[in-house]
Formats: C-alpha cells, structure tokens, sequence
C-alpha cells in the first residue's frame, strides 16, 4: 500500500474524506488509541504525508489536512488496498458478502459512540 501500514492508511483515508480534523478527533473515528495515533501522525508528518496548524476553534489542538504528497500517496496506495478488500470478501459465498458489510458498518456506527 504504497509503503503505508494499514494504520496510516485509515489515518490518511480519514483525513482526505474530512480535513481539518484535529487529532482527537481521529481517534473517535479511527478507533486507534490516542499514543498509538500520535506516534502515526509523527511519522505522516515526517514523511511530508500530512500538515498540522493549529485548530481554529480549539488553540490547544491541531487541524491535520493531507500535503500533496499524501494525497498522491494515498491515490497510489488504494488500488492495492481495493485488492486487499477483495481478496478478504472471496472468503465469503457471493450472497453473504453485502450481509458481512453491512454487520461491519454497524460494528463500526456503534463504536463510535
């Protein structure tokens, strides 16, 4: 996936679908507990893979929004993470598969909360 662990992907997945979330922000949505988050941003960020400002509404927190680099690298590493998908769901017979989605959804709608 582009030199990313899972983990940064979904950091970075997360960030391109919202920008401007600061980072405890991606914790609620990412489930990854909040060292295990920071020392990801520590790394996207030495990468040049993300930028951090301070958060308008909160000047404790930061905002993280993808560089361009990140958007690149996130754009090359979705094919493989697609192939990732795909290969895990052909576990499934054809007619479970969207039941299996939808269970996911719930399991994630419900942690969130």
């Amino acid at each position: 996936m582009g030199g990313l662990t899972p983990r940064q992907f979904a950091v970075l997945m997360t960030v391109a679908e919202e920008e401007g979330l600061t980072q405890t922000d991606l914790v609620d949505r990412t489930g990854i507990d909040r060292s295990t988050l920071a020392d990801i941003v520590a790394r996207l960020l030495s990468r040049g893979l993300i930028q951090r400002r301070r958060a308008k509404n909160d000047g404790r927190a930061y905002a993280i929004k993808l560089s361009a680099q990140g958007a690149k690298t996130l754009r090359e590493a979705q094919p493989a993470a697609a192939a990732v998908d795909m290969r895990l769901l052909a576990n499934l017979p054809p007619a479970k598969r969207q039941d299996f989605l939808e269970s996911l959804a719930i399991i994630v709608e419900s942690s969130g909360k």
